[in-house]
């Protein structure tokens, strides 16, 4: 008989918050194209409020996520924010219509994006400030220096990286202590288990974005199999095995529906066994 295994349902960000691995990703309170206001703003509203009412306590933003609007939709939904909710914010990119996206790290944009970050949480200090993207026409060394000035300054706690090699977060850690990584990871999608694994060594965060693939499980059918003998959703298990795969896996699945969200959270009672993650894992 197969033995369950369990996963511990917290992570110590840094060395001073304790985030429960089950996070939400507020991308998808925007309009269409992650552009402008959603069509159900009150739904939005709704979404936010309800995740913090089931317990999570790490919400993933950026100031280019609309631009602008899923940091204000937080502000309103949620401040004043209760204790021990941490919210992480990024900067690096400029948007120009639907679904455009454009890198910029110079440091005299990610000054303006950070404040206007700052006023529109409401907040004195991002605890968790992320790079969105190194940018290849700009110096590593400048972006980085610009990092470390805020951090200084106390605008900002902790900082984290996104879309980076282990090499890009090693130099990174010339400059600045590096919490936490963002890439792309699901089950079908591994280009960063390097990364992942160097996390792991090191004691930071990876936080996996597009965790469920968009949805897109048409080359899970392990995931599908598993699923069907649970009698949870692919996209339920899919979530889970992240949590089991690696203890520092902390997840932002995003979703303007409150049911979405509350099928999201569910997946942290998906219980395996050995057996079963062994099959997923082969």
């Amino acid at each position: 008989m197969s033995t369950k295994i369990s996963f511990k349902k917290d992570f110590v960000l840094g060395d001073d918050f304790t985030v429960r691995r089950m996070g939400y990703g507020a991308m998808r309170i925007t309009g269409e194209g992650i552009w402008g206001p959603p069509r159900d703003r009150a739904g939005a509203i709704k979404v936010l409020q309800r995740a913090v009412e089931l317990g999570v306590n790490f919400i993933d933003t950026a100031d280019s996520y609309g631009p602008n609007v899923s940091e204000e939709l937080i502000a309103e939904a949620l401040y004043p924010y209760p204790a021990g909710l941490v919210i992480a914010t990024k900067g690096g990119f400029v948007r120009t219509g639907p679904g455009q996206w454009t890198i910029n790290s110079r440091p005299d944009h990610l000054k303006v994006a950070l404040e206007g970050s700052l006023n529109r949480l409401k907040v004195d200090r991002i605890d968790l400030y992320q790079l969105h993207r190194i940018d290849p026409n700009v110096p590593f060394e400048k972006t980085l220096e610009f990092l470390q000035g805020v951090q200084e300054e106390g605008l900002v706690k902790h900082i984290g990286l996104s879309e980076v090699s282990v090499e890009d977060i090693k130099k990174a850690e010339e400059y600045v202590d590096v919490v936490s990584v963002q890439n792309k990871y699901s089950h079908d999608y591994r280009k960063w288990e390097d990364v992942l694994e160097y996390c792991e060594q090191t004691g930071k965060a990876f936080i996996p974005w597009n965790p469920i693939n968009a949805g897109n499980v048409s080359n899970m059918q392990k995931v599908e199999k598993v699923a069907a003998k649970l009698g949870v959703s692919v996209q339920q298990l899919a979530l889970a095995w992240l949590l089991y795969h690696s203890p520092n896996n902390l997840l932002i699945p995003g979703t303007s529906s409150v049911k979405h969200l509350e099928e999201n959270l569910a997946a942290e009672q998906v219980e395996l066994t050995e057996e079963l993650l062994d099959e997923l894992e082969g």
